[in-house]
């Protein structure tokens, strides 16, 4: 059974110009929506905001220093922001802001229930289901 985190999603969207976020596990499901976005458009940005990550994660060593981890990936569009970050092993939290949102507190309120949700949040990798078949 699927624990309910809903809540993380509310909670985020409490920052102002927040619109909408999703939680996605790392081979693109849908594993929670905030209840202002239609299913089949959060399945289709739940796919999208895995391989974001994917490319992000990708790219991570063209920064030049550190270890070229990937932390956070932020992405301007004319209509707003994408805010994504890892919400655990194989999760991410993805939110959707309007242009004037604050970025930090964006951030930071992502970061505070990405930290207080800890296990709950973590997607265990698959198992091959068809070596069983």
């Amino acid at each position: 059974m699927n624990p309910d985190l809903s809540w993380v999603l509310n909670d985020v969207l409490q920052v102002r110009g927040a619109r909408h976020a999703i939680l996605v596990s790392a081979d693109g499901l849908l594993l929670e929506r905030s209840s202002d976005i239609e299913r089949d458009e959060a399945e289709t940005n739940a796919a999208a905001m895995s391989s974001m990550q994917s490319l992000s994660r990708a790219v991570a060593p063209f920064v030049g220093s550190g270890r070229g981890l990937w932390k956070q990936t932020l992405i301007e569009y004319d209509g707003g922001w994408i805010f994504l970050i890892a919400a655990g092993s194989g999760a991410y939290l993805a939110v959707s802001a309007a242009l004037d949102v604050d970025m930090e507190a964006m951030s930071f309120r992502m970061q505070q229930q990405v930290g207080a949700l800890g296990k709950a949040m973590t997607t265990p990798p698959r198992q091959n289901a068809g070596a069983d078949a």
